[in-house]
């Protein structure tokens, strides 16, 4: 659900209950459309998030952590600025619009006390952070928005800010649930309840709205133009409970999730639509709500974006190998018709004493074949029977040496598509750019990317993922394809067993035994696990091979991660989050 301005007055009153008063003590900017204020007051500090992202645009406190980039941005910097030391003075919302603009009282160069905004618009794809002086001028933003992009309202370094068009739309601060009602029985097109209250209510989301629906029709569809009495009074009774909500600030954050606990929708009221379909979830605050409902979509978008590059080069070079690999089997097919370019010389051969220089073609008997069937012979008239012959023994020859070359070729094409193929994978599962950076590392070792000219000291390098299985057992999961070779070939020792899954891209996963027996529960969870940290995550039932570290070898020369095994038997299993 996009954040409606219902949901941000609750947060707006979070913010002001906490934050106001509190000097900003430190600038972030994680990504280019996402800031974070440090804050900090006698109570203690607080981060607070703003982000302008399209598809998780929102304000709140926060508890998690974002990766900087080594070089702040030039919009980070200008912050810090003018607005490092400032003090938050007030939060403010106009009606239940999404925007709420931040003043802070600051200090210029010249030690006078100004009055500087961030006006934080919550509008999907048009999301923006505007920072503004206190003549009401923009300083900068961080979406700008010239003439090419929008005739209607612009967002530019120096002229004034202009607040978003309101909507024409009743604001339950200031209207009663009898308008509400009236409002929407007199539209002229007749349309589902939801719809309606949709186009109705100013800063309501389709949630509140099919809700409202739902409790007004016990459950059945309502359309705006039949509303009968008991409809008419429901309505009224939820709209009215909703508007006191709406004004006193006494709505709950609830978060909804399905079956998986993955979190769908969130909301200030308890749902009821859904049935027993979803699970409703309480909040301590509207803030962790977000946090949780945002928190892993935004590292996924993160990484996603970061990403993007290693992405397309390695998409890119799948793509040719899965080309070549076609070209190459289609070449190999046509060598299977060597054997008959052998027959052909030799029949020729035999019958030499009846083939005549200049002819076109020859039948003859073939002895090859159990009835001696008459086969005929394509001949060049250039040549003499003898060069025909030859001819034919020629690319007999040249047929079979490309098969064996051919076979070498597809299967060293093959090997480097499911190195491609692992490198895809663990991309796709990064959760920060340490991650990516040795990956990075990594195909430039290979060559798929080039060296920089400046060697740059890098970061240790990352340990593992580890996890604890019920009965204490430590199970370590490799990052990416190097991290993969160090685990089970350094790392582990050779009475640890060793999970994979079965012919897909995927983490070498290993249970460190310490000389112990391992029990049926702790390999499920490690097979699980495997299963979870390959391509097949979202698939069903994964097979997951796995065996002792003493039967995994590495072939000389093979790329990272690339190993061999023996002895192994295989799971069929789940693929598990242990986070859920």
């Amino acid at each position: 659900m996009a954040l409606d301005g219902v949901f941000l007055r609750h947060i707006k009153n979070e913010l002001e209950t906490i934050l106001i008063g509190s000097k900003v003590d430190k600038i972030y900017q994680p990504s280019k459309d996402e800031l974070i204020l440090s804050m900090r007051s006698r109570e203690g500090a607080n981060k607070l998030l703003i982000s302008s992202r399209a598809n998780s645009p929102r304000i709140n406190i926060t508890t998690s952590s974002r990766e900087n980039p080594k070089v702040p941005p030039m919009l980070c910097m200008l912050l810090r600025k003018r607005l490092s030391g400032a003090r938050l003075r007030s939060v403010t919302q106009p009606e239940l619009e999404r925007l709420l603009i931040l003043e802070f009282e600051a200090t210029n160069e010249l030690g006078d006390t100004v009055m500087l905004r961030l006006a934080v618009e919550i509008m999907g794809q048009y999301s923006n952070i505007i920072f503004i002086d206190e003549n009401g001028t923009i300083i900068d933003a961080v979406k700008r928005v010239d003439a090419s992009m929008s005739s209607q309202r612009l967002v530019l370094p120096g002229i004034k800010y202009e607040q978003p068009p309101k909507q024409s739309k009743l604001c339950m601060l200031n209207t009663e649930a009898q308008e509400i009602i009236e409002t929407v029985e007199s539209l002229p097109r007749p349309q589902l309840l939801s719809k309606a209250l949709l186009s109705v209510i100013q800063g309501v989301s389709p949630i509140i709205c099919r809700e409202l629906e739902y409790l007004t029709g016990r459950g059945a569809d309502v359309y705006s133009n039949a509303l009968n009495e008991e409809h008419r009074t429901r309505l009224s009774y939820f709209l009215k409970r909703d508007i006191a909500a709406v004004r006193e600030c006494s709505g709950i954050p609830y978060i909804i999730t399905d079956q998986t606990n993955k979190p769908i929708d969130f909301t200030f009221e308890h749902i009821q639509q859904y049935g027993s379909g979803r699970s409703v979830h309480e909040a301590e605050t509207f803030s962790e709500l977000l946090d949780l409902y945002y928190s892993k979509k935004d590292n996924i978008e993160i990484m996603k974006a970061k990403s993007e590059d290693l992405n397309k080069l390695m998409s890119n070079a799948a793509s040719r190998l899965i080309k070549k690999i076609y070209i190459q089997n289609d070449e190999l097919k046509s060598c299977a018709d060597r054997e008959h370019f052998r027959i052909c010389g030799d029949l020729i051969q035999a019958n030499i004493y009846r083939i005549k220089k200049g002819e076109t073609e020859c039948e003859v008997e073939n002895f090859y074949d159990e009835n001696s069937a008459k086969i005929k012979i394509k001949l060049d008239p250039a040549l003499s029977p003898s060069a025909n012959a030859q001819k034919y023994y020629k690319s007999y020859q040249k047929a079979k040496t490309a098969e064996k070359v051919l076979k070498v070729q597809i299967d060293k094409a093959e090997t480097e598509l499911d190195y491609v193929s692992s490198v895809l994978d663990s991309i796709s599962r990064a959760e920060s750019s340490r991650e990516l950076d040795e990956i990075r590392d990594e195909l430039t070792e290979q060559g798929y990317l080039k060296a920089k000219g400046k060697k740059q000291r890098k970061d240790k390098a990352l340990p593992p993922l580890e996890f604890q299985s019920e009965s204490g057992f430590t199970v370590l999961v490799g990052r990416n394809n190097k991290q993969n070779d160090k685990l089970t070939l350094k790392q582990a020792d050779k009475n640890d067993i060793w999970f994979h899954t079965k012919d897909i891209p995927g983490s070498h996963t290993v249970i460190i035994t310490e000389g112990k027996e391992v029990d049926d529960e702790t390999m499920l969870f490690a097979a699980q696990l495997a299963a979870y940290h390959s391509k097949a995550r979202e698939a069903g039932k994964v097979p997951v091979d796995f065996t002792k570290i003493r039967y995994v070898s590495k072939p000389q020369g093979s790329k990272p991660g690339m190993v061999i095994y023996v002895n192994q038997q295989t799971m069929y299993v789940e693929p598990k989050n242990p986070e859920n």
